[in-house]
This record gives C-alpha cells, structure tokens and sequence, in this order.
C-alpha cells in the first residue's frame, strides 16, 4: 500500500526512534489508538499518502491557491485497480476499506474534514473472495458531506472483477474552473473555464524540493527492474514519493505538524471504513467519529 505512517518522537533533532511503513487502520479503534499514542507519547505522524502529493494534486492545489478555480461546488474522486496476484490479505477487501487515494485530495483541495457518508454496494465478487472479509461488493461509491460547509463529494472504488485500466484520480467543479481527470491513461487531464474545454499538460512540481531530490519524481530510487509493483502500476504515483519524504523530515526539523497529521489522517481513513459500513448497511447514513 502506498499510504504509511511514521511515528517520530519531539525534542529528538535528527534521531529517530520509531519508523515504520503500514497502513494507518482498517478499523475505527486502530485509528483512534494511533492519535492516541502520537498525543500522549508527543509523536510526530504522517501519513504518507501519494494523492496529495502527485503533480495533478499539486497544480490543482496551485490553481485554487491563487483563487483560478474560484468557489468550489463539488468533488469526485475514483481510485479503480485490479488486486489479483496480489498478497493474499488484498483478496477479497471491501473496496472502501482502504479508499484514501480517492478520499484525500478531495478533502485535501477542500480543506475540510469529512462529517458524514452514504455508500452502495454494486455488483458481486465470486464466493471465494467474499469469504475473507464477509464483503460480496464488487464496487462501492460513496456520497460525502463535507464538515462545515456546503460541498458534497463523491467517491468511487473497485478492486476485482471490474474491467477498468488503473485509476487513481480526482475531479474538481469550480465557478470559475474545473479540473477533469484523463479519461485514459497517457492523455492530459481537461480544464475547463465556463463550457470551453482545453487539454493542459500538468508540470512536474520537482522545483518544490531541493535540488538533490528532485529527480525522484520521473525516477524510481531502486533499479527500474526491482522497483514494488504498486510503483509500476501507479506509474510513480505522480511523482510523490520525494515531496512526501521531504515532507516528513522537514516536519521534524522544523518541529511542526506533518501532512497530512494523525487527525487528518484518521479522518480520510475512517471516511472509507465508515462509507464501507453505509454499503453493508443498505445506504444508511452513518457518522464519522470525531478523533478530536
């Protein structure tokens, strides 16, 4: 999985004690173990989510920093990936369970936190994989409302048995613009001003970090030929993996929150579980906790 976590303890320049690379959860109680234990044992978190870091996610963060997209009405997010040959306990995941790589730009470009989720099942998986996590969906989508706000966000996720290429990506409707995904992998994503569409070719953001690194956002540190398949499969993940390692070291030189933090984290996290309970449930609207 691309997303991580790290646990860092304060008032340690330069010394780490603890860093490990998992999941955050894929339940409720992990998640509020993990803000537990960074509060009370003053830890630094981060997860380390590659959809808030790609060039797309970067140039459309740009574009709403400098007021170009203008209000935002509404978000989508889709993340579509075949698990089979997979490790084993891929097989049979409920496909919400682990939906932060659609989940977090959405949030992320909204700068909210998710409150509350509607989700449906559809279609089967065979009996075999059903019977691991007792989930039969083949996909699950989602209906957010965003926490303070007026904006609503969806989110859509397959695992097995759906014929679709790999897609992690995210649209966003403004009054001023709106930003479309490409349909196909190898195309340029379409921006739209009013109702006049222009493909645009979305610039790598290696100028953010410094000069040493930069050339991990088109290059894999490893041999090419060794490199995880969720890499190859991702193509990169859009050029993430440095800013996200910048990201954390930084965190911890400077001595201030990581992003995505536990609380945000535990947020996009807990939105999937909670969307994946919604679809058990028939749709009904089901709460997310707060982890405050």
């Amino acid at each position: 999985m691309a997303a991580a976590w790290a646990l860092i303890p304060t008032g340690m320049p330069g010394a780490a004690e603890t860093v490990d690379s998992v999941p955050m959860a894929t339940t409720l109680e992990e998640c509020m173990r993990i803000v537990d234990l960074a509060r009370k044992k003053s830890l630094k978190y981060m997860m380390m989510e590659t959809a808030v870091y790609t060039r797309e996610f970067l140039f459309v963060k740009e574009m709403r920093d400098k007021g170009e997209i203008g209000r935002i009405q509404f978000l989508r997010g889709a993340h579509q990936q075949e698990m089979a040959g997979w490790p084993g306990y891929w097989e049979g995941l409920p496909p919400m369970y682990y939906a932060t790589h659609a989940v977090s730009p959405l949030l992320a470009l909204a700068n909210k936190r998710a409150e509350s989720v509607v989700c449906f099942g559809s279609g089967m998986i065979v009996e075999r994989l059903e019977k691991k996590y007792g989930s039969p969906f083949a996909v699950e989508t989602a209906l957010i409302r965003l926490k303070d706000s007026n904006l609503a966000a969806e989110v859509t996720r397959s695992l097995f048995e759906t014929a679709r290429q790999y897609v992690e990506s995210f649209d966003v409707y403004g009054d001023k613009a709106s930003f479309e995904w490409q349909q196909v992998e190898g195309e340029d994503p379409v921006l739209f001003r009013g109702e006049k569409p222009v493909r645009v070719k979305v610039p790598d953001y290696a100028k953010l970090l410094p000069e040493r690194i930069r050339k991990y956002t088109t290059k894999g540190v490893y041999d090419e030929k060794k490199q995880h398949l969720s890499f190859q499969q991702g193509s990169g993940h859009g050029g993430s993996h440095p800013h996200l390692a910048h990201e954390f070291l930084r965190a911890i030189v400077e001595d201030r929150k990581a992003f995505p933090d536990e609380l945000t984290a535990a947020n996009w996290t807990a939105t999937g579980i909670c969307a994946h309970q919604t679809a058990m449930q028939n749709g009904e609207r089901v709460e997310l906790p707060e982890f405050e």
